[in-house]
């Protein structure tokens, strides 16, 4: 009954036409940010730190429109996924094998609804999760050590071998890829530079934006472009924009086990979107069986990520607010401004700053309440913004791609990497390789081997230090079920026909 009431405090701090405007700008923000390639909610939030500190914003309002870029740039990340295949965050990727898929089937717009449902659905859950389990859930993400990571690494990848359409040796040698790319850099211990081949901009390893754009984005430029059908307006690939009945019904669950598995991904520091939306689409697919048509356009492959990672997001704010514990570089940028309106995040920030606390939290069910209002209706103009001839998208395409990998660290040497990824995404969707498990790779690459040198450090080298722990146990189970699960199955059900569809094999 106290934790209601001051929930209802927290919406009297929300509903204020300050942080009711704030809010609306932060989503409408993040929106716009998340459709941009490369520029990311960190870099927006890093710009507007400064201009809020000047205008003299509240703390408490301050936190408000920081915190809506940061959810609300989730679903913007998704319209440039669904639609062009370019997504901007690792999280988005899964996204895109499905997603992308509908939109070449005609049904872009139901796929962006899907996202904008799934989106607001996986926020409002998180956020009741946020109120209900944040001091016990940061207790328990607190017992994660090296060796837990490692292990929820272990996991993470076996469970890309579903998406490789039954292939498990093509999904672990696109992992191994993405992996192998994670190594290019300086030696984290020695500063030995491993992989550069004598460029110094490899220093600093693989920029995932370059990878990223240059496995999807360019790979798909070349895919239009080697297509009979190269010259045909793409406005016979749209069809109805509204989602049906049908599609959000046979979504429904899916939403709600995306967002439970999210919010509990999104409380381990380090863990996140990336992984959240990755294991919600395994699951479900699981789930599916035979019956699904995953990598097809399946309306549950839309649902899955997308309400997973919105759930992580908002799940990743319980160890920033509750521990002081940034869990991503986004939550990191956050850290910093907490601290510069001098806000110190901890266990006494809920008995100290009460209204700050519930407000915030209640702020961004309203703010994930505006982002639906405010994107549900636009669906149809994002889809027909798509309604051009293929020689004026494949450009603007590539147009796009340039700018934002250039933009990033304005490199010319990263344009031609970029280019590089791009002729090897396409020879991978031409030889049937899964491109999703390779960014993952890259992405949990360097958070893999960190854990994995610290459990080798602290247990004197001792491999055993790997499956000590009742958490690592359960991890180490649970990949190898993945691994063996999809083989047991195939032996005892009939393979369905086309289950390596063409979808599947361009977007990963």
């Amino acid at each position: 009954m106290d934790t209601l009431r001051l929930l209802l405090n927290g919406f009297g701090v929300a509903l204020q036409p300050l942080n009711l405007g704030l809010a609306l700008a932060g989503v409408g923000t993040g929106t716009f940010v998340g459709m941009l390639p490369g520029i990311g909610p960190i870099n927006a939030i890093a710009i507007l730190i400064p201009v809020v500190f000047a205008a003299g914003i509240p703390p408490g309002s301050a936190l408000i429109l920081l915190v809506g870029i940061y959810y609300g740039s989730q679903y913007g990340n998704s319209i440039s996924t669904i639609l062009l295949n370019v997504p901007g965050t690792a999280s988005a990727v899964v996204t895109a094998i499905d997603g992308y898929s509908m939109t070449r089937q005609g049904r872009g717009g139901p796929a962006l609804a899907i996202s904008a449902i799934s989106s607001f659905v996986g926020g409002t859950l998180s956020i009741f999760g946020l109120v209900l389990f944040a001091p016990v859930l940061a207790g328990w993400a607190i017992r994660f050590g090296p060796a837990e990571y490692f292990a929820l690494m272990i996991f993470a990848f076996s469970a890309l071998s579903s998406f490789a359409g039954g292939s498990l040796p093509r999904a672990l040698a696109s992992t191994g890829f993405g992996l192998w790319l994670a190594t290019v850099g300086l030696d984290p211990n020695s500063a030995i530079p491993r992989y550069t081949f004598g460029r110094i901009e490899l220093l600093d390893g693989m920029d995932f934006v370059v990878v990223t754009i240059g496995l999807f984005a360019v790979s798909e430029v070349f895919q239009l472009l080697t297509e009979s059908d190269a010259g045909r307006s793409t406005a016979a690939a749209f069809g109805r924009v509204a989602v049906s009945g049908r599609e959000l019904a046979a979504s429904a669950w899916t939403m709600v086990r995306g967002s439970g598995l999210g919010f509990l991904v999104g409380v381990l520091p380090g863990a996140g979107g990336t992984i959240a939306s990755f294991l919600a689409y395994s699951t479900e697919e699981r789930i599916a069986g035979p019956d699904g048509t995953f990598g097809d356009g399946d309306v549950r492959g839309v649902a899955a990520p997308e309400s997973a990672n919105n759930a992580a997001a908002n799940g990743a704010l319980i160890p920033l607010l509750t521990l002081g514990v940034p869990g991503s570089g986004t939550t990191a940028v956050l850290l910093g401004a907490l601290l510069g309106l001098g806000i110190t995040p901890g266990p006494l920030l809920l008995q100290e700053e009460p209204d700050l606390f519930w407000g915030l939290v209640a702020s961004m069910y309203v703010g994930n309440a505006l982002l639906l209002l405010l994107n549900l209706p636009l669906v149809g103009l994002f889809v027909r913004a798509l309604l051009v001839p293929r020689w004026i998208l494949v450009p603007s395409v590539s147009a796009l791609a340039f700018v934002a990998v250039y933009a990033v660290n304005g490199s010319a040497f990263d344009l031609v990497l970029m280019t590089l990824f791009g002729v090897c995404g396409w020879l991978m969707r031409a030889f049937r390789f899964p491109l999703a498990p390779v960014v993952l790779g890259l992405v949990l690459g360097p958070l893999m081997e960190k854990n994995l040198r610290r459990a080798m450090a602290l247990s004197g080298g001792e491999w055993g230090v790997l499956f000590d722990s009742p958490i690592a146990l359960v991890l180490w189970g649970l990949a190898a079920f993945s691994l063996l699960a999809p083989t047991a199955l195939r032996r005892w059900t009939p393979e369905p026909v086309g289950s390596e569809s063409p979808a599947q094999e361009n977007t990963g």
